[in-house]
């Protein structure tokens, strides 16, 4: 099986630097993989339109290059999109919305192999991800062990019970959701409030301090020593959307100020 890039760096506990895109286009990965820098490029299926076809699309481009795939996926249905994402060849799933420890334990269980030591739900399938076979042998196992899990704290009530579901065997990295948070707590738009980036600070010293490593997504490398400075080692930096809508933004506004002055 193919080698997991992201599982690697995180058992040699070194950083790891990531992007998000929107496009399930494999020539936006390729051009991503070509920058050389990238340990992995996360797909948001959670956002995104998208299909089956394009998901094994995807994986094939990320394994030209020395380059991980991540897929973010809805609350629903977690099962399937999780197990159809790993069969096409993402090796790091990050799930959004959970609320409670029951949920979380579920989604390692969704992840990890149906075996009596893992207690997983992750059965044989043939998919790419099997490299065409059946799947089931003792590498199909270990590949379903390498699989990242990634959950998003982003409930009023994850916060709550965060040190309960930090305690939950099979998380490998959590990422902050201030958006999501703000909406649940009755304070829609105020990710960037004081008492918002106080929860963000608790949730990231909380995490590093139970050896689980959190993820700050950023979007300018200028926003990275608050949280280097924090501990924090895991970085994935802006989505193609935000990307392409400031450059159409700035300068498309520039271009009409120097047409009006002709």
């Amino acid at each position: 099986m193919k080698t997991n890039k992201l599982r690697e760096l995180l058992k040699a506990a070194k950083p790891s630097v990531g992007t998000r895109v929107h496009s399930s286009w494999p020539s936006v990965v390729e051009a991503i993989g070509h920058t050389g820098i990238y340990d992995y490029v996360e797909f948001l299926a959670e956002y995104a339109p998208f299909d089956l076809y394009a998901l094994d699309n995807f994986c094939r481009a990320a394994e030209l290059y020395d380059m991980a795939a991540v897929i973010k996926i809805d609350q629903e249905p977690r099962g399937f999109l999780a197990q159809r994402g790993i069969g096409s060849g993402f090796q790091g799933v990050l799930f959004a919305d959970c609320r409670s420890v029951e949920e979380v334990e579920q989604c390692v269980r969704i992840v990890r192999p149906d075996t009596p030591e893992d207690q997983g739900i992750h059965g044989v399938g043939a998919r790419r991800f099997a490299y065409m076979g059946y799947g089931g042998s003792a590498d199909y196992v270990e590949a379903l062990r390498d699989i990242v899990v990634m959950i998003m704290i982003e409930k009023h009530s994850a916060v709550e019970r965060l040190e309960e579901i930090l305690s939950v065997k099979g998380i490998d990295m959590i990422q902050w959701g201030p958006v999501d948070y703000s909406m649940s707590i009755g304070r829609p738009g105020a990710r960037y409030s004081p008492e918002v980036k106080a929860v963000e600070r608790r949730v990231f010293e909380t995490a590093i301090k139970m050896g689980i490593p959190p993820r700050a997504e950023i979007n300018s490398v200028d926003e990275a020593k608050y949280y280097l400075d924090m501990g924090v080692r895991h970085f994935n930096i802006a989505t193609d959307l935000s990307i392409l809508f400031n450059w159409w933004k700035t300068n498309g506004d520039q271009l009409r100020k120097v047409i009006a002055e002709v």
